[in-house]
């Protein structure tokens, strides 16, 4: 998939979306990077220069953003059952404030484009599928109320500076069902449901315990095609629009498990439901017919083979130690 020439700014750039940015735009030539995180990221190549920076910074902001000529904006608190559970707000100040910099901070260095990475949690509850034009249509579910609401209000930021100034910066929204990436983290405590799913595995939990019964569903969608999406929107998209992205192909928390256990061989495997202590999934459905059509976008990756990469690379990690 062809990338455009020019200057990046990737935020976020050590975690799973960035990263996987990273390899894809390494070596590519008239195509340079500025990889930016408060950790250096994984990645590294001869087009991609390294800068450790705070975003709550605005001056920070400022300096990143000058020369630039594309966004990709993945940096993010992020909003894990575990997090939530603990301080339940802990995402929302810390994320509107790197939200609201860096989208004024590029608007002023004369971006040509910038793509924000939001999320599902923005949705209100609704039966069948969600379309894009549904976000506003309720309150998000009560779980999802704060991280909701805080996507919904960059949403609204990015359409106004694309479409609400006088001097437009066009800026494209990508809402993401539920990413998986070898590079995601497997700590217990920051980790979403199938790297915690994986660890479990691969460290030969016995039993492995499972809160709930097994039955919630999740779309999952890959780094890679979530990355293709992103490349498909830049060079498609001219003002502002929203789009769902996903596989569009529903897994229980069961099938995944014994996926895991399946392609790393763990034949003594028990499995334990704790149905006393029910996750808190919001299993909503997704319309992503306006992203095949407009983007031409369609999730390519295999459940079976992103979920083997994460298992190897898993392993690599534990055999780092």
């Amino acid at each position: 998939m062809e990338i455009l020439k020019g200057n990046y700014l990737v935020t976020g750039a050590s975690g799973s979306m960035g990263t996987t940015a990273l390899k894809r735009m390494a070596n590519i030539p008239n195509v340079f990077i500025r990889a930016v995180d408060i950790v250096e990221p994984r990645i590294s190549a001869s087009n991609i220069s390294f800068i450790k920076a705070d975003l709550k910074d605005f001056n920070v902001c400022k300096k990143i953003t000058e020369g630039i000529d594309y966004v990709f904006m993945f940096a993010a608190i992020l909003s894990t059952a575990p997090v939530m559970a603990e301080n339940p707000v802990s995402h929302v100040t810390s994320n509107m404030i790197i939200n609201s910099q860096i989208l004024e901070a590029a608007y002023f260095a004369g971006i040509k484009k910038f793509l924000w990475l939001s999320s599902t949690t923005g949705y209100p509850k609704k039966d069948g599928k969600l379309k894009e034009e549904d976000i506003f249509k309720g309150d998000p579910p009560d779980n999802y109320f704060s991280v909701g609401w805080m996507s919904r209000y960059t949403e609204a930021l990015c359409r106004m500076y694309a479409t609400k100034l006088k001097r437009s910066m066009p800026a494209v929204v990508l809402r993401p069902t539920n990413i998986y990436s070898e590079y995601e983290t497997f700590d217990p405590m920051k980790s979403h449901v199938l790297p915690a799913l994986i660890k479990k595995v691969v460290d030969r939990q016995k039993p492995i315990q499972v809160l709930g019964d097994g039955e919630q569903r999740k779309d999952l969608v890959y780094s890679d095609d979530v990355f293709d999406a992103c490349l498909l929107a830049l060079e498609k998209v001219s003002t502002f629009d929203s789009f769902n992205i996903g596989s569009g192909k529903e897994y229980s928390i069961k099938e995944l498990l014994e996926l895991a256990i399946e392609l790393d061989r763990y034949k003594e495997a028990e499995i334990k439901y704790n149905v006393s202590k029910h996750m808190s999934f919001n299993q909503r459905s997704f319309d992503l017919s306006k992203s095949k059509k407009i983007l031409d976008f369609k999730a390519k990756t295999e459940i079976k083979k992103g979920v083997g990469e994460m298992i190897k690379e898993y392993k690599k990690l534990i055999n780092r130690k």
